[in-house]
């Protein structure tokens, strides 16, 4: 799952997947910005069938929150592990 979680911030801030670091974070990365915070909120939830709570969006702030996110939303079944 991480991988795909990786290929999705690829995707969003058009970089090879394997140079997308898991420190990426709002803080370390300057081209995100407000918009390609709910593009890439939006491809999440395309990629994984999960929805997204308004309230959520603000703490979609890291690789690390968001693999944390996408992990919680996931029944066990679909990811292979717990979240």
């Amino acid at each position: 799952m991480e991988e795909r979680v990786c290929r999705v911030f690829a995707a969003v801030f058009q970089v090879p997947p394997e140079s997308v670091p898991r420190t990426f974070s709002q803080e370390t990365l300057s081209e995100w910005d407000s918009l390609k915070h709910l593009t890439l909120a939006l491809a999440l939830e395309s990629e994984f069938g999960i929805r997204f709570e308004d309230e959520e969006f603000a703490l979609l702030d890291s690789f690390a929150s968001v693999l944390s996110m996408v992990r919680a939303k996931l029944p066990t079944n679909r990811h292979g592990q717990g979240p």
